[in-house]
């Protein structure tokens, strides 16, 4: 490296050492909290999995036109105003990075009154660091609202007190820090406060006087809490109480549906099986009417949940929810003998909503993606993860998975999260390393967690992909110094291509055969070519001939090292296809190849796992094959889209050891939306995009994109002699849309109803509507945002 290099190397540490700084700094200036509002708890540290109760009771003279509060805890609250409930589950795992924790704002106007008001808050204290949750070592609440002439803070004017009927002994969550962060819920209905009840301690009209004043444990944004940030997404939409789609018990041949109320009048435990619509993060709901001591368990058919809710029953009817979420297909209560049910429900809750959709007339397609929509949306909370029952973990290689469907799927809330998993990589990077895993491996955390794949595939395809679809340009110039010091540390070898690094752990995928070297190699070009990009839209003129000498490096010596003659690879290694479809995707390969790759490797070879297996269907669709690409989406998924008890996809392909039922890594969506649909960004921002479907075998696809500026809608049809596109776009966007000439001679083009086109004739065009040019294939035409109907007959 030479002398320049070096040095500048030397000053983006020094800068980004001064950003850090300054930004923490920042965290503190906002909100205002009074300078008298105090973390509080017990006397006690802790102790892990504890679930502390706090009451604050006082009069108003008026109510405030603004009444904002701020709230930070370690780790969940539930708040209660004048006994309604205000918020299921705030807070977030911790932190944005090291040494900080998140706050909510949270608006409490309408939920005030004219006299005496009461404030009720339950905070579960998690207590161990695992991989989405860095520990404080203290429980503890902080709070400040702003009633106009009145504040009201933490401090030792609440009452508090330790929940008896919460265990803390539950256990749950698996025994190794690789696992779950929370803890299974064992709630003692004998030793309750009146939870569920209209006479609970969370009511305003709750005798507290026997409560404990809390003790104080420090000031805002003090030790060990850290700096205090504003939470990075909006709470969890919360869809309430809702009915299973049925319940059903065991017989001794079958499963039979029951009606509730349902008493157990046999001499064993009853398990009663609740069908959710599909695979949700839920928490379950239970009335029942039963003698005291009686202990109901409530879990899922997941194999893999590691958490469950136990509620032991008092005298009489009574109601509990266990507030640990937890997912799967069925919920299972195990219902012992006498006892009564008389109600069972659910609560399904989330980030944002799916709001995009994409359908056709090949209803197996049509699943496909709802599956994958299934899979994306029950991968994301706190932070995108991996699973939502073993791990729940930010692989930052499954996000990059993700990241393209995302912006198909999901609302401004999905694409506010990425911004979040994006900046908790970079806030908890080691050194210069980008790690694999945020916040990092909680116990293991002595070890790196780089996972070279994953921190290259994050490099392009989150942090840029979520720079071009949002323009969000302040998370970019965030992120791009570390990129630029990660990228660096990778040493380019004598034969102009980068040196393998192995990480923590040498892998690039689950299946067999992988080729991790020369895979890395196109995940460093892709890396490479985004943060030139990166460098360009930030002004970074100095680092683009650094890029530019790497890229044509790479671009030069990739083929002589790794063209075998029918596939890319490293020699004598087993075929597979993961180098070659990265190959294709990054446009290393020679477009002279593509028939051969496709026919001999893309199709007949299938060792990816899901991970990789969306490259490979992107592969295929990028050489123009279109059908080839859906029939291997179909060899690929067609058991588990044939299997309609399931409604989320995988983490392997293999029948006997398939791994978790809902992996995030599975990303057909994407590949649908963005090929078959044929809907992209050509402009950062989606300021303009292309509607250019390739519908293969298909004859009709809709397709919703919730884009930053709005919903793309499109609806496609195709017969022998006619062809349709129906567009309504919103406003600040452009689209060119591309009319197919399918060999054919078009007889005429009609624009929301007036002929623009007649043989090789072009009429005067509309406003908002422009020729652009053609080729052997399509013609293209310029649109304004607004509706279109464009129709070319044959």
């Amino acid at each position: 490296m030479n002398i320049i290099y070096q040095n500048q190397i030397k000053l983006r540490f020094v800068i980004l050492l001064v950003f850090t700084v300054f930004t923490t700094i920042g965290y503190a200036k906002t909100p205002n909290w009074g300078g008298n509002a105090q973390w509080m708890w017990q006397e006690e540290a802790g102790p892990a999995n504890t679930w502390v109760a706090f009451r604050k009771t006082f009069d108003l003279k008026n109510v405030p036109t603004e009444a904002l509060a701020h709230l930070a805890v370690d780790t969940k609250y539930w708040l209660w105003v004048n006994g309604k409930a205000v918020l299921f589950e705030g807070g977030l795992a911790r932190g944005a990075a090291p040494n900080t924790n998140y706050y909510d704002e949270v608006d409490l106007t309408a939920h005030l009154k004219k006299g005496q008001n009461t404030i009720a808050i339950l905070v579960w204290y998690w207590g161990r660091t695992r991989k989405v949750h860095d520990d404080s070592g203290k429980g503890g609440l902080l709070f400040h609202a702003n009633l106009g002439n009145q504040i009201i803070e933490s401090n030792t004017d609440w009452k508090l007190k330790v929940h008896p009927a919460y265990d803390p002994n539950s256990g749950g969550g698996g025994d190794s820090a690789n696992r779950v962060n929370a803890y299974n819920v064992k709630f003692d209905a004998r030793l309750a406060m009146g939870d569920w009840s209209d006479k609970a301690w969370y009511s305003q009209n709750y005798d507290d006087n026997n409560w404990s004043s809390p003790t104080l444990k420090g000031l805002a944004n003090s030790f060990p809490w850290g700096s205090l940030v504003k939470r990075a997404i909006p709470q969890w939409n919360n869809r309430g109480l809702t009915n299973y789609e049925s319940l059903k018990i065991s017989s001794k041949t079958d499963k039979v549906n029951i009606k509730l109320p349902y008493k157990n009048n046999t001499d064993s435990t009853v398990i009663i099986h609740a069908k959710l619509p599909f695979n949700k993060q839920i928490t379950p709901y239970l009335k029942v009417n039963s003698i005291a001591g009686k202990t109901i368990i409530a879990n899922t058919d997941n194999p893999f949940n590691m958490l469950s809710g136990t509620y032991i029953t008092k005298d009489g009817e009574q109601a509990f929810e266990s507030y640990s979420w937890i997912n799967g297909h069925v919920v299972t209560y195990s219902i012992p003998p006498g006892v009564e049910v008389l109600d069972l429900k659910y609560r399904w809750t989330g980030v944002g909503e799916m709001t995009g959709n994409f359908e056709c007339n090949d209803g197996y397609f049509t699943r496909l993606w709802w599956m994958a929509r299934n899979t994306l949306y029950i991968c994301a909370r706190d932070g995108y993860m991996d699973c939502p029952d073993r791990e729940r973990g930010l692989w930052i290689g499954d996000v990059a998975d993700q990241t393209g469907a995302i912006f198909y799927t999901l609302d401004n809330a999905g694409r506010q999260l990425l911004k979040k998993g994006i900046d908790n990589t970079i806030a908890y990077r080691a050194g210069d390393t980008i790690q694999g895993l945020a916040p990092g491996f909680g116990a293991y955390r002595g070890k790196s967690s780089e996972l070279t794949c994953q921190s290259l595939q994050f490099i392009d395809q989150v942090v840029w992909q979520y720079y071009y679809n949002t323009g969000d340009k302040e998370t970019l110039s965030n992120a791009y110094p570390a990129i630029f010091n990660y990228l660096n540390l990778w040493k380019m070898e004598s034969n102009g291509l980068p040196e393998h690094r192995k990480g923590y752990a040498n892998w690039v995928d689950w299946g067999e055969d992988t080729d991790p070297t020369p895979t890395n190699v196109c995940w460093y070009y892709m890396a490479l070519k985004a943060a030139k990009k990166m460098a360009i839209t930030l002004k970074k003129e100095s680092d683009i001939n650094w890029y530019n000498e790497r890229i044509t490096s790479i671009e030069k010596n990739f083929a002589n090292e790794y063209w075998q003659g029918t596939h890319y690879g490293t020699k004598g290694k087993p075929i597979e296809e993961r180098t070659t479809s990265l190959a294709i995707v990054s446009g290393l390969a020679d477009k002279a190849h593509y028939d051969k790759l496709v026919d001999s490797i893309l199709l007949p070879v299938q060792k990816a796992s899901p991970h990789m297996e969306w490259l490979a269907q992107e592969a295929i669709m990028l050489t123009g094959q279109y059908d080839k690409g859906l029939l291997r989406m179909k060899q690929r998924y067609e058991s588990q889209v044939n299997n309609k008890e399931l409604t989320t996809l995988y983490e392997k392909f293999d029948d006997k050891k398939p791994g978790t039922p809902n992996h995030a890594w599975n990303a057909p969506n994407y590949v649908l939306s963005r090929y078959i649909a044929g809907i992209k960004a050509t402009d950062v921002a989606w300021k303009s995009f292309e509607v250019k479907p390739n519908l293969a075998h298909l004859t009709n696809v809709k397709q919703i994109v919730p884009s930053v500026k709005g919903d793309i809608s499109v609806e496609v049809n195709k017969s022998k002699d006619r062809y349709s596109i129906h567009l309504s776009s919103p406003k600040e966007t452009a689209a060119t849309i591309y009319v197919p000439k399918s060999d054919k001679k078009i007889s005429k083009i009609l624009v929301n109803g007036k002929n623009v086109w007649k043989g090789d004739k072009k009429f005067k065009q509309l406003d908002g509507f422009e020729y652009v040019s053609e080729d052997s294939n399509d013609i293209m035409f310029k649109v304004v945002a607004g509706k279109w109907l464009v129709v070319a007959e044959y």
